[in-house]
């Protein structure tokens, strides 16, 4: 009989009641603020925003104004260049994990030779990566924030790539999002929450790495609350404040 591979996770002291009012404060923004203004075009802008906010996690220093205008330095364009198609590696997300995330790789590393996109540096990195596509196919009854939120460490942390493992984590965290159904048209900004956050991602992150059970505990609160942000930062609510 297969085990949850999730379940001890979701059931660490703080976690269960941070991950329901995370996903209560995406449904009531989402519901409240996008029923009528929903678009394409609120959709390419939530994107966009969270491109550039992973940009600047990776290194940066375009603005998003720049980014606009079609001045993006390398690391935003690799970015956007990902966001333009993210989307539409949902369906492989949990079909066929493995593929989508080579693919996400490929886009990102766009600037990069061919024969190191979409291929882990080693067998190591290849064992991790297997493990995370096995997170995204398991049967888990944990909330999809919270897996969304132990992939995303996972693939920044292991770093299974020869470049832009942190913009892969960060929209492999979206993705998920979208192929679990919490924000099916990619309204919220996770990266924007990030970056909002961005001494206690960083932190958090190498406390995962680092810091045995008690730094994923620390991890997986910190996603709840990164979450939130990733909601205020919405086109939705900016639209209408």
């Amino acid at each position: 009989m297969s085990t949850d591979p999730l379940a001890r996770l979701s059931s660490l002291e703080g976690v269960p009641s941070a991950y329901a009012a995370a996903r209560d404060g995406i449904d009531v923004m989402l519901r409240d603020r996008g029923l009528r203004r929903t678009s394409p075009e609120t959709t390419a802008e939530s994107l966009l925003r969270g491109a550039h906010a992973s940009a600047v996690l990776e290194g940066s220093a375009s603005s998003l104004a720049e980014i606009r205008e079609g001045a993006a330095d390398e690391v935003a364009g690799d970015a956007v260049r990902l966001s333009a198609e993210l989307l539409s590696l949902a369906p492989a997300l949990t079909r066929s994990p493995l593929q989508a995330l080579a693919r996400i790789h490929a886009l990102a590393a766009g600037s990069q030779p061919a024969d190191r996109r979409g291929r882990p540096r080693d067998a190591a990195a290849a064992e991790r990566l297997r493990a995370v596509g096995d997170l995204l196919t398991a049967t888990t009854t944990a909330p999809a924030l919270l897996l969304a939120a132990v992939v995303h460490a996972e693939l920044a942390t292991a770093a299974p790539f020869g470049s832009h493992n942190g913009i892969v984590a960060r929209a492999t965290e979206r993705l998920v999002l979208v192929a679990r159904g919490v924000d099916e048209k990619s309204l919220v900004v996770p990266e924007a929450g990030h970056l909002a956050l961005r001494a206690a991602y960083e932190s958090n992150l190498r406390g995962y790495r680092d810091g045995g059970p008690a730094g994923v505990q620390a991890w997986l609160l910190y996603g709840a609350e990164a979450f939130a942000a990733g909601a205020e930062a919405s086109p939705l609510r900016r639209a209408a404040d």
